[in-house]
């Protein structure tokens, strides 16, 4: 705990905000678990009680160490914690119940007013059929809802070009569709892990990509904030890693800024200077699926594929639920004064 308290005081000092992960859980394309939960001491990390115990003691324990510390955002209960369900297996009940434990958990520890307290999950939370992790959960648990709209999720980027809409929109939907999923039509979304992963972004078009991006995102009015994915390119000196790892850095291995920098820090420095919030989006498109056909709104599905349409065509479309069409004060809230269906 003093060496995690160092190094945020340290993070301070170069004028940088922490956000800290209680359990890693998945970065760089490994999983990492907390020791006691592995080898002869295996338990599922997910439902076992001793074993959702500890995070909790581990996240309250957090919280106390660094609560006051002015460069905080605050706690998350792990990076992309649904990459560990292959290998623990979970319902989405129990999903709910093991995040309502651990988000407890971290703001006992923070205190009132300690930051933000929330998790994340891969995109297979919004696109997968069935999978445990839910788009509710992502939407309704924690300050706020973050996601992670990569291009080779559902292979994007080669299903529809490195340049086409499709990719260039995709943290824009990212973002609609988690501000849908939410009760609270205010609720802020983050975009957490956003980046351009060769081969699926060549190099040559990375900088047109990030200038899209964040351009794009910032046309909705629920984005909390962009965190680009990474910082530097991984040593090929260091073996093992998947080829898009050693390659998504702003700067290459060395330290030197690569194109995609220069294009980032540009246009963030333009959108800073012009900070009007973006007008409403009025025309929404519904999105009608059961978890078991959550894949139509990924890409490949026809509703994502219906929404890019809009997009194409001139419209900036939000995305509302089909249990929300009825309900005239949510859609006078979000400014929506046209629904389209698909099909």
């Amino acid at each position: 705990m003093d060496q995690l308290v160092r190094l945020v005081d340290l993070a301070a000092e170069c004028g940088l905000d922490v956000l800290v992960d209680g359990v890693q859980g998945h970065l760089s394309s490994f999983d990492f678990y907390p020791e006691w939960t592995r080898s002869w001491h295996h338990r599922n990390v997910f439902t076992d009680p001793g074993a959702v115990e500890a995070q909790a003691v581990l996240l309250r324990t957090l919280g106390r160490a660094l609560s006051g510390r002015p460069n905080l955002l605050g706690l998350q209960l792990g990076n992309e914690l649904n990459n560990l369900v292959e290998h623990n297996p979970v319902t989405a009940a129990e999903v709910d119940r093991y995040l309502d434990t651990l988000l407890a958990a971290a703001r006992e520890g923070l205190g009132a007013g300690g930051g933000l307290v929330t998790h994340s999950a891969y995109d297979a939370a919004w696109y997968g059929d069935d999978h445990p992790f839910t788009p509710q959960a992502s939407a309704r648990k924690g300050d706020l809802t973050t996601v992670h709209p990569w291009v080779f999720s559902a292979d994007c980027a080669r299903r529809y070009g490195p340049r086409s809409p499709q990719v260039h929109h995709l943290a824009e939907y990212g973002t609609e569709l988690a501000v849908a999923y939410a009760l609270d039509p205010a609720r802020p979304v983050w975009v957490q892990e956003t980046g351009a992963p060769e081969p699926h972004i060549p190099a040559a078009g990375a900088p047109d990509f990030a200038r899209a991006t964040l351009r794009n995102a910032a046309g909705c009015t629920g984005l909390w904030g962009v965190t680009w994915w990474c910082s530097h390119d991984v040593d090929r000196a260091l073996a093992d890693f998947p080829e898009l790892e050693y390659t998504l850095g702003l700067f290459d291995s060395s330290g030197r800024p690569k194109p995609i920098a220069e294009a980032l820090s540009a246009t963030v420095a333009e959108l800073r200077a012009t900070p009007a919030a973006p007008p409403a989006r009025t025309t929404a498109l519904v999105l009608d699926c059961t978890p078991s056909t959550r894949s139509v709104s990924g890409p490949g599905g026809a509703y994502f594929e219906a929404w890019m349409r809009l997009c194409q065509e001139g419209a900036r479309p939000a995305v509302v639920l089909a249990d929300r069409v009825e309900d005239m004060a949510y859609l006078k809230e979000r400014g929506i004064t046209e629904l389209v269906r698909t099909g």
